[in-house]
């Protein structure tokens, strides 16, 4: 019973013996009573057997399977050519209606842009006024103007 081969006996120290295993049997239950016996029921009509010869002369023999019927297909309604062309109408005045928006989003975005652009290039040319005015005392062979004593005559600064 110790024997280190068998399973689950190989942690037990040796000398130590299994103890008598009671086994308990279940009761089996009260039988269920039907009101009514179940009865095996046979088809309404048992389908006749056919028997076929096979060119190499072995018989199959077997039922007949009828094969699937589909449903029958409900007929649709016929549609009237006005309510499809009144639903097309809608379809045509919808894609319009988006693309006048979208249209009207671009020509925003445009105008912004050349707005942008307007005042981007006057920054630019203002600092390039700027830069000429503020650094025309610095240049050697320029000349200095006092613009406020300045007095204009015939396109001259005569100061």
């Amino acid at each position: 019973m110790n024997d280190p081969t068998t399973p689950y006996d190989w942690h037990r120290p040796a000398g130590h013996d299994v103890a008598a295993v009671e086994v308990h049997h279940p009761a089996p239950l009260a039988q269920v009573q039907h009101a009514a016996p179940l009865v095996p029921v046979q088809p309404g009509s048992i389908p006749a057997v056919a028997s076929v010869v096979l060119p190499d002369g072995r018989v199959v023999t077997g039922y007949a399977i009828e094969p699937a019927k589909p449903e029958p297909v409900a007929t649709k309604p016929a549609v009237s050519r006005t309510a499809v062309n009144i639903a097309l109408g809608g379809i045509g005045f919808g894609a319009v209606c988006g693309g006048l928006v979208l249209l009207t989003t671009l020509i925003a975005a445009l105008a912004a842009l050349v707005h942008q652009l307007i005042i981007l290039a006057a920054v630019i040319f203002g600092g390039w006024i700027a830069v000429q005015v503020f650094s025309a005392s610095g240049h050697n062979g320029g000349n200095t103007f006092h613009i406020r004593k300045a007095v204009f005559k015939r396109n001259h600064f005569n100061g």
